[in-house]
């Protein structure tokens, strides 16, 4: 029985990584999918590893008016949503004396911004029993040099997860959330650092995880399948770690 059949879901930031994964995966288990992405070469490759049943659309998670034409265009092609999987996000590294008023507002706008209103803006297309799922981040809850706007964003969308999941399980959503620890994505290679800094980095990383390694994409998009299906349907307001151990440390 293949665990999504007959359900819509949308996946922002589909188009690498995690998101690609778990389209890739939902798609198997019998999901109608949807993915965004901002730029339009990796959208169009997502969309043609993923085959043509997938709607791709081009869509920048931290706009408002991006936001707006993403769900009037889903709810015109689908009329409704099962699933959604707010995952897009953004991850630039900097001192925390680095960053300006405008840096500081790309990211705001990147993780957390677009993840309320990518919630709020989708509300008129969940059914009920759907599953509203958002991509927090172990940072959230561990101290991270460098990246102190993502954590403190991510740290908000772990407190959003608890309130809307409280104030949407009356209409019969589910809110959650996963939590991923360093997962092996193309996201390292975005940074634009030189090799040998991103590989003392990793390094870093793996000498404190318990499980001395990285994860992989399809280890959590398997965790984003059981809180988007029917099997986690007791499940309301809770971060999954998918983590290796690391949070605990």
């Amino acid at each position: 029985m293949q665990r999504l059949q007959g359900k819509t879901a949308l996946i922002t930031g589909g188009s690498s990584g995690i998101g690609l994964a778990t389209a890739k995966l939902f798609l198997e288990q019998g999901a109608r999918v949807a993915i965004t992405g901002r730029d339009a070469s990796a959208l169009a490759s997502a969309r043609a590893s993923l085959g043509n049943d997938v709607e791709a659309f081009r869509s920048d998670a931290s706009k408002t008016a991006d936001i707006d034409a993403l769900m009037g265009a889903v709810g015109q092609r689908f009329g409704h949503l099962d699933v959604l999987f707010v995952n897009a996000a953004s991850l630039r590294p900097a001192p925390f004396e680095a960053v300006d008023e405008a840096r500081f507002d790309e990211d705001v706008a990147a993780n957390f911004k677009g993840c309320f209103f990518a919630v709020q803006k989708a509300l008129p297309l969940l059914r009920p029993k759907a599953s509203v799922i958002l991509t927090t981040s172990i940072a959230n809850q561990m101290g991270s040099p460098n990246f102190s706007v993502y954590s403190a964003c991510k740290a908000a969308q772990r407190s959003l997860v608890q309130t809307l999941a409280l104030e949407l399980i009356g209409r019969g959503i589910r809110v959650n959330a996963i939590s991923p620890g360093p997962i092996a994505t193309p996201i390292w290679a975005k940074f634009g650092l030189p090799a040998e800094v991103v590989e003392a980095a990793q390094r870093e990383i793996l000498s404190k995880s318990p499980s001395k390694r990285f994860g992989e994409a399809d280890e959590v998009a398997r965790s984003v399948l059981f809180l988007a299906s029917d099997d986690s349907s007791y499940v309301v307001g809770q971060e999954l770690a998918v983590d290796g151990g690391m949070s605990l440390l």
